[in-house]
């Protein structure tokens, strides 16, 4: 059945009625061409061409996450919780050793007294301790009264015997985040591992807890963390392959049975 001609007519008249221009405001449709208008912001993310220690480190993390981890190397993935490890460096903090400008005022005031013939206190400070042959002297000598321990040490190696020796000593350890961070107390730019061999009285209460859960967390915890191992978690696509593999075999399965 052919359309009424009168319907479509008033239709259209209601299209040219609705349809004002206003003069003042005339309509410039941008040009984006060369010496045009610039084009709206998009994201080029996925375009951008990141620096090779960039795609270096990601694939690496990929990889970690990809690979069967043995528990030896699985270990430094649990660190400590957020809490204790702010309370732990707070007490770091106290006994930061002296950098270059302190060490040169010291010696300075040293030589004053020498000069004019006073004794120069000689009393040897209680400061953090660091330096991977250092710390390993002072955790065999049973000095060390607690180690910290970066997570991110390159290669891992350096430190991938550190917690069965601690654990063999029975030093307590810990594994924190960040070996800049570590670095930064001893005024460095990375420390790889840490130490404290004593305290001052006023600071053994809060130390004496921090141990116990250190303890708590790591060193009765080893033989558990020595079974785990790490990594094995696929991509997003490779577990819905694995998981659409499982139902055709489940469904199978249970054609069978009936």
């Amino acid at each position: 059945m052919a359309p009424k001609k009168g319907v479509k007519a008033s239709a259209v008249a209601k299209k040219k009625q609705e349809k004002v221009v206003n003069p003042l405001f005339e309509k410039r449709p941008k040009q984006f061409g060369i010496g045009g208008a610039l084009p709206p912001k998009r994201d080029l993310s996925r375009f951008v061409k990141f620096p090779k220690h960039v795609q270096i480190q990601r694939k690496r993390r990929v990889l970690k996450q990809r690979l069967k981890v043995p528990p030896a190397l699985n270990q430094f993935t649990k660190t400590l919780d957020k809490n204790l490890a702010t309370n732990l460096f707070k007490m770091l903090l106290k006994y930061r050793p002296e950098d270059k400008a302190a060490k040169k005022e010291r010696l300075l005031k040293r030589a004053q007294a020498e000069a004019e013939g006073k004794t120069a206190e000689t009393k040897k400070p209680i400061v953090v301790k660091y330096g991977l042959n250092h710390v390993t002297y002072l955790i065999e000598q049973n000095k060390a009264q607690l180690v910290v321990i970066a997570h991110d040490v390159d290669p891992i190696e350096l430190v991938v015997w550190l917690p069965a020796l601690c654990r063999k000593m029975e030093i307590p350890y810990c594994i924190v985040k960040g070996k800049s961070r570590l670095g930064s107390i001893v005024h460095k730019r990375t420390a790889s591992v840490l130490c404290l061999t004593t305290v001052k009285n006023e600071d053994k209460l809060e130390f004496s807890k921090i141990l116990e859960a250190i303890k708590a967390n790591f060193n009765d915890k080893y033989d558990e963390n020595r079974k785990k191992w790490g990594g094995g978690i696929m991509g997003s696509k490779s577990q819905a392959r694995t998981k659409a593999k499982e139902r055709v075999l489940a469904k199978e399965a249970a054609q069978r049975m009936t």
